[in-house]
């Protein structure tokens, strides 16, 4: 195809998007469903070619950038408390299912390997960043299962890529050692996390330095690409080095972050994260009739693969479940006994997490990197793109249905101690104490009255000053460094409230931006140019 045309191909994906994007919301249907369905209804339109997907383009992509957006918004406080859960989703369930699918797909082909079976176990098993997150933006879980299951979504994916690669080359190579495996693995986590630490520190040292909010915003775009790649071209794990530097930038970003940089940033990433994650369930619809294409037709899916998917799919959804209700069983008997102060989550709860494994973009990309040599190739793929299906159009559209019927209870010990209006009084105290300071002379006469009755507009506070155009811009002028040095107050406040454990990172990220805009507000109103706004608040 001619450069020229797959230039128009992608603008013309990206306007089906939009176009899928406003039916969904008209028709109250989750986003990912209705792309995907599009999606293969536009694979099969006269005329439209199929799509030919590169597995490796695919994964460096799409994937560091919506595991970076994850990563970046995630709440540090209840990731670390609950790190022992998300490890048994992330890694224990992942494994767990590997070994069921294995075992199952084993039993239906006898003669397959038992590395191909492993494989097609590391493929099927972990659940999917973008799919859990394109769900989770439209349901309303407790925050402790939200916190397993974006920290699930964050940390599997390097589970079932290392457990796939290991397969293979056992395949390939005739031989498998599992103490090796075993310390392979351990050592491709620890340098992950090294080389993401590494390259969210040299961001964080970078953006003091840049001064100009462009290329700070680019800089900040770039970080999980160069995360990801590094951590890949160092032989480590590339997810875990995204979501480490993710973590990092997401927890920084409050201090080396101007109002006008995270507002400008932010803006620019959610269009981006928006286009990127639309595209990928897009693509996993168009891929469909060049899978069917290659296997032969639905025909001959249906005639001789549809009873083994069928059952490899139920392998796959029954698996999460045993691992979870037993895990929870685990978890009630110890603590029974005194061994753990964990809780469990419970049955209504531990339902929700079940029916909570949705598979998307890394499956179907794994999959296609399968080597043409390896045996039942074609009923991987055929299963892989059935898990996806399967999981997003049931299992995700019917989430939110399964969350109201069984309301798993809210855990009283995730909340923090002060919540919204108790950390805005808080934060109110702190500007006024500023305002009080600032807006007194040192012989009592008040300077800036309009700050004492909560801030009059610009226009107000210009009528309120006498004198020359000069003396009223250098009025004017004063009047607004109060206010940002208010705002500032609020902003250090708020911070040390957040690293205390006061408050959870929505409270946080909505009164900052509530502090952004002000700052914005008065830099715009006492005149000063969009330089002088860059310098961290």
């Amino acid at each position: 195809m001619h450069p020229a045309a797959n230039f128009e191909l992608i603008i013309g994906m990206f306007l089906v998007v939009v176009g899928l994007h406003y039916l969904a919301r008209r028709l109250s249907l989750p986003p990912a469903a209705a792309l995907i369905v599009g999606g293969c209804a536009v694979a099969f339109v006269p005329g439209v070619q199929g799509i030919a997907i590169d597995p490796e383009l695919v994964l460096v992509l799409f994937l560091p950038p919506l595991l970076m957006d994850g990563a970046w918004f995630t709440a540090i406080a209840p990731f670390r408390r609950h790190m022992a859960g998300i490890l048994s989703l992330a890694v224990g369930a992942v494994f767990f299912t590997t070994a069921v699918v294995a075992v199952v797909t084993r039993l239906l082909m006898p003669d397959l390997p038992w590395a191909a079976c492993v494989a097609l176990g590391a493929i099927l098993s972990p659940p999917d960043a973008v799919s859990a997150r394109a769900v989770l933006q439209r349901v309303r879980l407790p925050r402790r299962l939200t916190t397993l299951l974006e920290g699930e979504s964050l940390l599997n994916d390097a589970a079932g890529l290392v457990l796939f690669r290991f397969a293979v080359a056992a395949l390939l190579t005739g031989s498998f050692h599992l103490g090796a495996a075993t310390g392979t693995f351990f050592l491709l986590v620890a340098g992950g996390i090294a080389v993401g630490a590494a390259i969210g520190g040299l961001w964080v040292t970078l953006l003091r330095r840049l001064g100009d909010d462009t290329l700070m915003i680019a800089a900040t775009v770039l970080v999980c690409w160069s995360a990801y790649i590094a951590g890949e071209l160092l032989h480590v794990s590339g997810v875990i080095a995204v979501v480490t530097a993710g973590l990092t930038c997401g927890w920084f970003q409050h201090v080396v972050f101007s109002a006008r940089v995270r507002i400008r940033a932010f803006a620019f990433w959610q269009v981006l994260v928006f286009l990127l994650e639309a595209a990928v369930f897009l693509l996993i619809g168009l891929s469909l009739r060049g899978l069917l294409d290659r296997v032969g037709g639905l025909g001959v899916v249906v005639d001789t693969m549809a009873q083994p998917v069928l059952l490899i799919v139920a392998a796959v959804i029954v698996a999460r479940f045993l691992w979870i209700f037993g895990v929870d069983a685990g978890v009630a008997a110890v603590r029974r006994i005194g061994w753990t102060r964990q809780h469990p989550l419970g049955p209504r709860a531990a339902v929700v997490m079940g029916w909570a494994g949705m598979r998307g973009v890394v499956t179907l990309a794994v999959a296609l990197s399968l080597p043409e040599s390896m045996p039942a190739r074609d009923l991987m793929l055929v299963t892989a793109f059935t898990v996806i299906l399967v999981t997003v159009l049931v299992q995700g559209t019917s989430l939110g249905w399964i969350i109201r019927w069984a309301k798993p209870p809210e855990d009283a010990g995730t909340r923090p101690s002060l919540d919204l209006h108790a950390a805005e009084t808080m934060l109110f105290r702190a500007q006024l104490v500023v305002v009080e300071r600032e807006a007194v002379a040192a012989d009592g006469t008040v300077i800036h009255p309009q700050l004492l009755r909560r801030y009059r507009t610009r226009a107000t506070a210009a009528d309120a000053f006498d004198g020359t155009a000069e003396q009223r811009d250098v009025a004017i002028a004063s009047h607004f460094d109060v206010i940002i040095a208010a705002v500032t107050a609020g902003r250090t406040e708020l911070v040390r409230l957040h690293r205390a454990g006061r408050i959870d990172d929505e409270t946080l990220h909505d009164l900052e931006h509530d502090l952004d805009l002000e700052e914005l507000a008065a830099v715009a109103a006492k005149g000063e140019s969009p330089s002088a706004a860059l310098a961290p608040s």
